[in-house]
Order: structure tokens, then C-alpha cells, then sequence
């Protein structure tokens, strides 16, 4: 459904977010292992969401990733989806298809209408904060 970009970009967001509530910023090392994706391809992510405006960062021996915790409501799902992968999850066809629209669509386009709608409902609805929740409750996980 994502791009491993995404998935990534997402996962740090979470992970960066739950320490940022604790007042901490969060290194490279610890925001890739945390969420057990490569080091160099995290970074990228994260420098793209920090040109975004989506995180921040500080530099030197007391700098990390963080993200302000009122921007924590503010910022949805969606706007990583859509910083990272764009508006295709929106519009790109189900089967994978070029051609496929209302006048030409394939086996599964008018069922996939409702899925997107409701995923994009549901990407929009949920703040970072919703899911940083989870996390330091214990009731979810980043990695197995």
C-alpha cells in the first residue's frame, strides 16, 4: 500500500514523536534501529520531512530529531503519506493498471472507490499524536 519509504518515514515519525512527548530528541542510529529500518535510508527520509516541516532537528552533542508536541494534533498521517509518496494512493489503479478510469475501469476499480475513501478518511483523521498513544502505552509496536 506504501512505498518502503513511507513505511519508514512513518515508523520514525512515531518513534521520534513518542520520545519527543518525553521531552528527548532522538540521533540517526537510534531512530533506525528503533524502527529496524537501514541507517542511511532513514536519514534521507527524515531530511526530507525535516525540508517538509514536518520534523525538526538540532545539531551538536544535544541535537536530535524531535517534533514540537503541539504540532503533534496538527500533523495527520496523511501529510506523510502525501509528503513522501505523493497522491497516488488516492489514484493509482488497484491492479496496477495505466488505463484504468471510470470510462475504462478494471475488474476491481468501482470496489476500490470505497477503500480509498475510507483510507483517505481515515490518513486524514489521524494525528501523530493518536498514534504515539499506542506506542507508549504498550498496546502497539514498531517492530517484531
Amino acid at each position: 500500500m506504501f512505498s518502503k519509504s513511507c513505511e519508514y518515514g512513518i515508523k520514525a515519525i512515531i518513534y521520534i514523536a513518542t520520545r519527543s512527548l518525553e521531552g528527548e530528541r532522538v540521533k540517526i542510529g537510534e531512530v533506525s534501529s528503533g524502527i529496524n529500518a537501514p541507517e542511511a535510508f532513514t536519514a534521507k527520509i527524515l531530511t526530507f520531512l525535516i525540508k517538509q516541516k514536518i520534523l525538526e532537528s538540532k545539531t551538536g552533542p544535544f541535537g536530535g530529531f524531535f517534533i514540537d508536541n503541539k504540532k503533534m494534533t496538527e500533523i495527520n498521517v496523511s501529510d506523510i503519506v502525501f509528503a513522501i509518496d505523493g497522491d497516488n494512493l488516492y489514484k493509482g489503479c488497484g491492479l496496477g493498471l495505466k488505463a484504468c478510469n471510470s470510462k475504462q475501469p478494471c475488474p476491481m476499480h468501482d470496489k476500490f472507490i470505497k477503500i480509498r475513501e475510507d483510507l483517505r478518511k481515515m490518513l486524514e483523521t489521524t494525528s501523530i499524536l493518536d498514534l504515539t498513544t499506542g506506542l507508549k502505552s504498550g498496546k502497539t509496536i514498531l517492530t517484531r
